[in-house]
């Protein structure tokens, strides 16, 4: 971590520009000089891109077919993550899951044909299709969209039914303050500038509404100095930990019982002056067992295993133009 920094704040010193991949342990740092990012990795940031044109896409049909860990198997994660929620040791816990996977598509052909505001393809080893934004900054501003909630869109009256939902509610304020906090540690005169306003997204069966907020803060005009000090002093990412992030940390540890691996950690682009990153969520990796999607949600106090897991299964989806 602390040579992933110096050499980000060596090259946004000198304003280079550059690819970072985070995983979110923080312990396998990836940072490439734009002339220097391998050819087997390719990214659209926003419509910041290596790849100038999408390759021909075939139309023809998919199929993707979950199996999921059982019910009882997450109920007991989920239960150790109650009992620390009531014993104090943390008011907000981002539990997540592998799922096993079975598609006809390959790596390649999901990153080309997602649609979706960050898109990773690394080395044909995993594919990142988010929609979450971790950070802008532009013109020395600093900004983070946490997302927190999310409904199926058919759902009669969705948008307030989620906007109303007190559970979601109260995980909603949690992760705001805790990211008001985080970019109080890098900028000054931080704020909300939006709170809970809905996003749609768009699966290959579904769409989905999810709940998002805007909070920003003022950075030093030679920000780009200690770019690699601001950016590991925001990680992990508050919406895909939790709060407290030092103690809920620990939990996620203790519960899960597998390695997220770079899945929740972050991706991003430095122009030279402005930055853009993404949430690696909506994550599909390639192992020796075959495909793995990994996906969770936010647990509160007032959360139910059955609706939880639901969502877990729910985020486990491509997001195409159509289903095929």
């Amino acid at each position: 971590m602390k040579e992933a920094i110096k050499i980000m704040n060596s090259l946004g010193s000198e304003r280079k520009p550059f690819l970072f991949i985070i995983d979110f342990a923080m312990q396998k740092p990836l940072i490439f000089p734009k002339d220097k990012i391998p050819l087997d990795i390719l990214y659209d940031i926003n419509g910041i891109s290596n790849v100038s044109n999408y390759s021909p896409i075939s139309e023809s049909p998919y199929y993707l077919n979950k199996k999921p860990i059982d019910f009882n198997t997450y109920k007991k994660a989920f239960d150790k993550v109650i009992a620390h929620l009531q014993y104090g040791n943390s008011y907000l816990l981002n539990l997540t899951q592998p799922t096993a996977i079975e598609t006809n598509l390959d790596l390649s052909t999901i990153f080309h044909k997602s649609i979706a505001k960050y898109k990773l393809l690394y080395k044909d080893k995993f594919v990142v299709f988010s929609p979450e934004i971790f950070i802008r900054i532009n013109n020395n501003i600093i900004s983070s969209f946490p997302m927190k909630g999310t409904i199926d869109a058919e759902i009669p009256d969705a948008e307030n039914v989620i906007l109303n939902d007190s559970k979601e509610t109260a995980e909603h304020y949690t992760i705001v303050d805790l990211i008001r906090n985080d970019l109080s540690k890098v900028s000054k005169n931080v704020k909300v500038d939006r709170f809970r306003f809905i996003d749609y997204l768009k699966t290959n069966n579904k769409q989905l509404l999810q709940v998002s907020s805007e909070i920003s803060g003022e950075l030093p005009n030679d920000y780009n100095n200690q770019i690699g000090e601001i950016l590991f002093n925001l990680l992990p990412a508050g919406s895909i930990s939790g709060a407290p992030k030092k103690k809920t940390l620990e939990i996620i540890s203790e519960t899960e019982n597998y390695n997220r691996g770079y899945y929740t950690g972050v991706f991003g682009y430095f122009d030279g002056y402005n930055l853009d990153s993404g949430v690696m969520i909506r994550f599909i990796e390639k192992t020796e067992e075959g495909l793995i999607y990994k996906s969770g949600g936010g647990i509160t106090a007032k959360s139910e295993a059955e609706n939880e897991y639901q969502e877990l299964i729910d985020k486990v989806y491509v997001p195409f133009a159509r289903n095929n």
